[in-house]
């Protein structure tokens, strides 16, 4: 895998690109068996071969079907099994029902993928010779869409591989552990009217814009991410225990689920050892902490004195950077300790970093027309942004205006966080 995004600006760009996903998404799949693919271990898991078929019928659905003269669906089924949640295109499959689904194969999806594949070359080959121009906008989308559910396709299996009293693993690997990363530091930010969201240059989701202005008043940001060793010392004064550092509902979750730990946490011989999709290991220090809630987040950062940052206070902050860092590309496929000192660190990849922002829409925000329109809009209702991508983001998928979102409860995503405080704190 590369980090650098094939361009997109020509039709031979864009073909490479359509082939560089694709192709990944098939590796990453490569690991697991067909048994390993079937299951679904909580509804918000996805089976990775539904993954690999609902991404291909995405391109069936959106660009074949419509653009494509003569296309026939590949098969009269695979719209209602394979469609997520668009409700223009018809009816579909229950979310939590997908492990159920054991035919087709994953061998059979396969062949779906080459099916669509071998068409979609087709299409570009029109986009090639210029009378189809209008299509390469939503193929990048595809593509985009695709990159997301590499994304998915690693965190939910994750999950899956969990669950199994044998704690197979994705992929062996032995890690090492960290350099300590030193204390915080803390960054100042004057604050003032500044200007957030995507600027139209290039690709960017519909929920990224319009590009507005922000009134924020003068903040600080921790330079780099919280540790699973401040969290083992959260843990250790009771953090799990205290309901005055929770939010009403966080509360109330932590005693419904029981929680005493991050997602993949457990005791064994009086040490904490985690999951990873490389293995089970101790609990590093050094690492950066993951597969903590939204609500984990926010009691953590109360109990440090400090609050989640507001995401237009993340976005400014990150303005200059380079959008680099631990991805999937990497190949780590978990979060790495910091390491350079020196202004933000880690702000692109090892974690997505929860905010204290609502997942709302921007001012002047309007989904497209179309099915296409259902993408991101009418998710905005009870949910917060994450920014910055984690250690299984695909390269070239993220961006600084990137606006992730997961309901405040949810810990198998790659969820971590950065302190934030006002200047006069």
């Amino acid at each position: 895998m590369t980090l650098i995004e094939q361009p997109t600006d020509t039709a031979q760009g864009l073909r490479a690109r359509f082939e560089h996903v694709r192709t990944t998404t098939e590796a990453l799949a490569a690991p697991l068996s067909p048994e390993d693919q079937q299951v679904q271990s909580m509804p918000d898991v996805s089976p990775t071969k539904w993954h690999r078929a609902h991404t291909t019928w995405f391109f069936e659905t959106f660009l074949l079907q419509p653009s494509l003269a003569g296309y026939e669906p590949y098969h009269p089924g695979y719209g209602f099994l394979f469609n997520s949640y668009y409700e223009a295109v018809g009816p579909r499959h229950t979310r939590a029902d997908r492990g159920l689904v054991s035919r087709p194969s994953a061998a059979e999806v396969a062949d779906y993928r080459r099916h669509v594949d071998e068409a979609m070359h087709e299409l570009l080959d029109l986009v090639e010779d210029g009378s189809c121009t209008d299509l390469a906008e939503l193929v990048t989308l595809g593509l985009h869409h695709e990159q997301q559910h590499q994304e998915l396709l690693l965190m939910d299996v994750k999950h899956v591989l969990s669950v199994n009293p044998l704690r197979p693993t994705y992929r062996d690997e032995t890690v090492l552990p960290g350099a300590d990363p030193g204390p915080v530091g803390w960054v100042e930010q004057p604050g003032g009217v500044v200007t957030v969201g995507h600027d139209g240059e290039g690709f960017a989701f519909d929920n990224e814009g319009p590009r507005h202005d922000a009134l924020l008043r003068p903040f600080r940001l921790a330079d780099r991410l919280v540790t699973a060793g401040e969290w083992l010392a959260f843990q250790a004064d009771g953090g799990y225990e205290r309901p005055e550092l929770w939010l009403s509902d966080g509360w109330h979750t932590v005693r419904a689920e029981e929680w005493d730990a991050p997602l993949y946490w457990f005791r064994d011989g009086g040490d904490w050892w985690l999951h990873t999709l490389t293995g089970v290991r101790r609990v590093d220090p050094a690492e950066p902490v993951v597969h903590v809630s939204g609500y984990e987040a926010d009691a953590f950062a109360t109990w440090a004195g400090a609050r989640l940052p507001l995401e237009a206070e993340w976005e400014h902050a990150v303005r200059e950077l380079t959008v680099e860092g631990n991805l999937l590309p990497t190949g780590r496929l978990h979060p790495a300790p910091a390491t350079e000192a020196g202004g933000l660190r880690q702000a692109f990849g090892d974690v997505w970093e929860w905010t204290a922002s609502p997942y709302v829409a921007y001012p002047g925000f309007r989904p497209v027309e179309g099915a296409v329109g259902e993408y991101n809009g009418k998710f905005m209702s009870n949910q917060m942004v994450l920014r910055g991508g984690c250690a299984v983001t695909p390269g070239g998928h993220v961006r600084r205006t990137y606006r992730n979102f997961f309901p405040p409860h949810a810990r198998w995503a790659f969820g971590g966080l950065r302190l934030a405080k006002d200047a006069d704190a």
